[in-house]
């Protein structure tokens, strides 16, 4: 078996689905490239009896049919040591073929039977559901010996088909695995474990390119700078990644293009934009078919909503592109032409990509709440994270946070958050502005203590003024 990075927990459930002595239906859903097969294929490798993996819908030439998908699913019932034949004319004819073979194979030990890209195979008017309800209320959920593994990266499909089921598979689930992106110190595992030598300053500019991804990470080159490996990625001309943007959305959501206008325009301001502002810029009504195309996104973990601080009503939610790789690639793929293939080499310190970083920061940073709340040792304590806005006028100057942490014990963590190469020095000028956005934000709400917060690649150098914050967390405490 091959060295598994993380996944302790998600181990441990496919493990108990395996040893547990009765009929299992396992569903293991996440974002694009983020390791379900690989974590699927490690954890059962030796126990298969059946595997399948539907065909990718994402074909540049042609549509892929419902006879492309049963003809997929023949191949492998043949694969896996049935006798040929013409190809099942439908899934509930397909799906009575497996029966037939996973009978034919019984010993009375475990048989585990693996789909992966489940959402792939279902195909308009295919009747697929109804033939995956039939094959487990009718035949799986009463063989003991037999554990039933999915695995989709069309997490919204999951989700509303599978997973919230309303109709002849509702509650029927026994396991689920929500796999997510890697944290830091798991990227740093896996570096290391690939024999990558990079320093945690390093290691969190890939993250904020590539979010934790592992089978982007996997593209390291060891021999290679972190600069020539992301030129690698996206700017050369066969850059690995080239294609990857499209790749992601037209595999994975029905209406890819909506999608990826959604995106784009969420990656013009990084703290988001209303429900209604988002339609009304790419031209759709905001009604029940854009409510799940926004849900499919959140699903998928491209997308993220929050409540901006001070706020209750649900017209002001606000939808932020929270996927670092979506957000990286909009910024230099799209909005900027770049036809440089050594970019990256060649422009690390101009002003572009440094105000990038620090944008990118904010969203690490955003995704590692729990290890913030840790070293804040108040790891225990409910809370809620968001941003705060207020517009300034001839009177009053604006107030921009981009990170708050609202706890329930009424203290409020005002987070700064600095990605800086060597030691962060407070100088007198914004040591006055925390002051005053801290003072606005006393006047807002008296009943709250307010704690001003440094989040900041390197540590503070101590002076009259670094005491301005009350907190201080280095980049080592977002890698426990």
């Amino acid at each position: 078996m091959c060295q598994i990075i993380g996944r302790k927990q998600e181990i441990a459930e496919l493990n108990r689905a395996f040893e547990s002595g009765r009929a299992e239906f396992v569903a293991v859903y996440g974002r694009r490239r983020v390791g379900k097969t690989f974590l699927i294929n490690e954890v059962f490798r030796d126990n298969m009896t059946f595997r399948h993996t539907g065909l990718s819908p994402y074909d540049r030439t042609r549509k892929v049919t419902l006879r492309d998908q049963l003809q997929n699913f023949h191949f492998s019932l043949i694969r896996h040591g049935m006798e040929g034949g013409e190809a099942p004319r439908s899934w509930m004819e397909a799906f009575f073929r497996l029966e037939q073979f996973l009978e034919r194979q019984d010993n009375g030990t475990r048989q585990v039977v693996f789909i992966d890209e489940l959402p792939w195979m279902d195909t308009l008017r295919s009747g697929f559901l109804t033939a995956l309800e039939a094959f487990w209320n009718g035949w799986a959920c009463s063989r003991h010996n037999i554990c039933f593994v999915i695995c989709g990266s069309a997490t919204s499909w999951m989700l509303d088909n599978l997973i919230n089921n309303k109709g002849g598979l509702y509650g029927r689930l026994t396991c689920e695995v929500h796999l997510y992106p890697f944290n830091l110190h798991e990227c740093e595992e896996f570096f290391l474990s690939r024999n990558i030598k990079m320093s945690r300053y390093n290691i969190a500019q890939a993250y904020m390119i590539l979010g934790g991804i592992p089978y982007y990470l996997d593209f390291f080159n060891p021999s290679m700078s972190l600069a020539q490996n992301i030129d690698a990625l996206f700017f050369t001309r066969r850059a690995k990644l080239g294609d990857e943007f499209d790749r992601l959305f037209n595999s994975v959501f029905d209406h890819a293009d909506i999608c990826m206008s959604i995106v784009r325009y969420l990656g013009r301001r990084h703290a988001g934009f209303t429900r209604d502002e988002i339609a009304n810029q790419i031209g759709k009504n905001a009604n029940g078919d854009f409510t799940k195309i926004l849900k499919a996104l959140i699903g998928s973990g491209i997308i993220s909503t929050y409540m901006p601080f001070g706020s209750d009503q649900r017209d002001i939610l606000r939808y932020k592109l929270s996927d670092c790789f979506c957000w990286f690639w909009i910024h230099f793929k799209e909005f900027r032409h770049i036809d440089e293939t050594d970019y990256w080499m060649h422009h690390l310190k101009e002003s572009e990509i440094t105000s990038w970083r620090g944008i990118a920061f904010e969203e690490v940073c955003l995704q590692h709440i729990e290890q913030i709340k840790h070293t804040l040792q108040i790891a225990g304590v409910s809370s809620r994270e968001s941003s705060f806005i207020l517009r300034g006028d001839d009177g009053q100057e604006g107030v921009q946070i981009d990170l708050i942490i609202d706890r329930a014990d009424d203290v409020v963590n005002v987070c700064e958050m600095k990605f800086c190469k060597s030691e962060y020095i407070v100088t007198k000028a914004y040591s006055e502005k925390i002051t005053h956005r801290i003072e606005v934000l006393e006047k807002m709400m008296p009943s709250k203590t307010f704690h001003p917060t440094l989040v900041s690649a390197a540590p503070v150098r101590r002076n009259e003024y670094s005491d301005t914050f009350l907190s201080q967390i280095t980049i080592d405490d977002l890698f426990i």
